[in-house]
C-alpha cells in the first residue's frame, strides 16, 4: 500500500504526525511559525470566583469555558505552564495535571517544543446509521477528499466467504481508502464488495464518489449490522492515518444488506482522537 508524502514529524525518536491547521516548527532554521495572543488569561481572582473546588479543576473548568465561548478557536495557542503558573498562583504540577488531562480529553492537543493548541472539534458519526462520510465532513464546514490505497480483485478464504455469504474461492472485490477531513485523515475504510451486486465496482473513481454513494444508487441497503471496537493501529495503519503507533482508534464492523443478499463487509478505522460515535434512542417527552 502507498504511505509515501505523509508529512510525518520526528520527535524523541517516535514518528508522530500534526494535524494540519496547527503551527509547526521549521526545523531546518529553527525558527517557529507566529501563533495569536491570548484572549483572557486565568488569574487568582477568576479562580477564586470559582468556589472550593480543586485549583486544577478550576484551571480546566477556566480553559474549557474560554473554548467553549469562542475565546480561544481550534488551533489558538494555550499559554505556556511558565506562564500559567505565573498568572493563575497555582503550582507548576497543579497546571501539568489540568492541561495533562484536557490533552487526554480531546480539548487540547500539545506539541513538543511548539507549545498547546486547543484541539480541533472531533468529527462524528451516528452509531446506528449507515451515512456517506463526504456529506458527514461536509456538514461540519470542512472539506473531503480521499485517497485510494488498493482496488483489485480476490479470491473469498474461507473467514470472508462465510462473511458475505459466498462459497469460499468466489471472486469478490476489494478497496482500501482513506478517507481526509481536509488534510486531516480521519478514517481507513477497507471493504469488500460483492461483485453480483456491482459488477463495474472496480471501474470507478473512488476519488470523486464514495463507495457508499456508488453501492447505494445500484442496491438501496434495507438493513445493516454494526460492531464497534477499541483498538490499536497496525504500524501500516498508523502511517497512514499519521497517527502515533499507540493511540487508541475506534474500529466499526460493518455488514449491509439489500434484501437478502450482503452487499459489502466494511472496516472502518478511526483515530481515536479525531473522531466519536453519537447516538439517541426514543423521543424525550
Amino acid at each position: 500500500m502507498r504511505c509515501a508524502g505523509l508529512p510525518l514529524f520526528l520527535v524523541c525518536g517516535t514518528r508522530l504526525a500534526y494535524p494540519s491547521g496547527f503551527p509547526t516548527r521549521t526545523l531546518a532554521t529553527g525558527e517557529a511559525n507566529k501563533v495569536p495572543r491570548q484572549t483572557a488569561q486565568p488569574t487568582v481572582e477568576t479562580l477564586n470566583e470559582q468556589g472550593p473546588a480543586p485549583r486544577y479543576l478550576q484551571l480546566k473548568q477556566f480553559i474549557c469555558r474560554q473554548i467553549d465561548s469562542g475565546a480561544w478557536p481550534p488551533h489558538h495557542r494555550v499559554p505556556s505552564e511558565n506562564e500559567l503558573v505565573e498568572l493563575s498562583g497555582v503550582s507548576r504540577m497543579t497546571v501539568n495535571r489540568a492541561l495533562r488531562e484536557l490533552t487526554a480529553e480531546g480539548r487540547l492537543v500539545r506539541m513538543q517544543g511548539v507549545g498547546t493548541f486547543v484541539a480541533e472539534p472531533k468529527s462524528h458519526s451516528p452509531l446506528l446509521a449507515v451515512n456517506n462520510i463526504a456529506d458527514e465532513i461536509a456538514e461540519h464546514g470542512h472539506r473531503h477528499h480521499a485517497e485510494v490505497e488498493l482496488l483489485r480483485a480476490e479470491l473469498a478464504g474461507p473467514e470472508r466467504a462465510l462473511a458475505m455469504g459466498l462459497q469460499e474461492r468466489e471472486r469478490l472485490f476489494h478497496s482500501v481508502i482513506v478517507h481526509y477531513q481536509d488534510n486531516v485523515p480521519v478514517q481507513i475504510e477497507d471493504r469488500f464488495v460483492n461483485p453480483a451486486l456491482a459488477p463495474n465496482y472496480l471501474e470507478q473513481d473512488f476519488t470523486s464518489i464514495t463507495p457508499n454513494v456508488y453501492l447505494q444508487r445500484l442496491s438501496p441497503l434495507t438493513s445493516g449490522e454494526h460492531v464497534v471496537e477499541a483498538v490499536t493501529a497496525t504500524p501500516e495503519e498508523a502511517q497512514m492515518l499519521q497517527i502515533v503507533r499507540t493511540e487508541p482508534c475506534l474500529l466499526i464492523r460493518r455488514r449491509t444488506w439489500s434484501g437478502k443478499r450482503i452487499v459489502s463487509v466494511a472496516r472502518l478505522l478511526h483515530p481515536g482522537s479525531r473522531h466519536r460515535l453519537e447516538g439517541r434512542f426514543g423521543e424525550p417527552e
